[in-house]
């Protein structure tokens, strides 16, 4: 899912899909399709740098892609792997997902892909010049010629503009209750937000309650500055819009998907 240390992720993996399971994965792995479609048509095999629990990829994989997910936590690789076992329909295991742990700063698989793809908010993840530089790097290394690099972001206009604020959450299932409370703090010179979660977890069954506590450090970008880190790393930008809905971006656009295109 991201690039901080994986112990940061070790419980919360166990209750993440719990957590997001109103996400809507399927119009996101149709918008990413869509976009992919538009910009590079041809393409048939995606490398996904943090793919999480595997949803995503699992479901490019009923689209007919051809796709390998990378994760730091091997707790989500884990369970990306039970995931697929559990969901993918059987006309589609020949091109079941290939899940792999790494870190997305640095591995090097002796491939190449036609697309390279960073979801909810993996690229914002790397709070460092250097970390942004390096996961750039990557997806570039993995690329073939024109191939093209689909990532979201958080947007600093919009972050400095709306501003974070404390969120409550509460899911549950049969089994579990998962309570979260988000509490952002804001970090202007540093372009960055550290987001600090208590979750509360009840089993329902014993009525038993875990605590958990972690910080997640998230970066915001401004589009110059992502063109600059593209250019550098032979990327050029081909296309920037709201992520999901196409919108042009602005002061309340909070996350901002771009599309680059490895330098031919």
């Amino acid at each position: 899912m991201n690039n901080q240390p994986s112990a940061v992720f070790a419980d919360y993996a166990r209750y993440y899909d719990l957590l997001y399971r109103d996400k809507d994965y399927a119009a996101e792995a149709e918008y990413v399709t869509s976009l992919i479609r538009k910009f590079h048509p041809s393409a048939r095999s995606i490398l996904e740098l943090g793919s999480g629990t595997g949803i995503h990829a699992s479901l490019l994989a009923e689209k007919g892609y051809e796709v390998t997910g990378i994760d730091l936590s091997l707790d989500m690789v884990n369970i990306a792997r039970s995931n697929v076992e559990a969901t993918l329909q059987p006309s589609t295991l020949n091109l079941q997902p290939i899940f792999l742990e790494g870190d997305i700063r640095d591995i090097r698989l002796k491939k190449r892909f036609d697309a390279v793809i960073a979801l909810f908010h993996v690229i914002s993840y790397q709070t460092t010049n250097e970390d942004v530089t390096a996961a750039f790097e990557t997806a570039r290394q993995h690329l073939n010629s024109g191939g093209i690099f689909i990532f979201d972001v958080w947007y600093g206009p919009a972050v400095l503009t709306v501003r974070p604020s404390v969120r409550i959450k509460r899911v549950a299932d049969d089994q579990t209750e998962v309570t979260r409370l988000a509490e952002p703090v804001l970090y202007p010179n540093e372009n960055q937000v550290d987001v600090h979660y208590h979750v509360f977890v009840r089993d329902l069954a014993t009525q038993a309650v875990v605590e958990l506590k972690e910080t997640h450090a998230m970066r915001y970008f401004f589009k110059l500055e992502i063109e600059r880190i593209a250019d550098k790393a032979g990327f050029q930008c081909l296309h920037v819009e709201e992520w999901l809905t196409g919108r042009a971006i602005g002061c309340d656009t909070w996350g901002v998907c771009f599309v680059l295109q490895a330098s031919l």
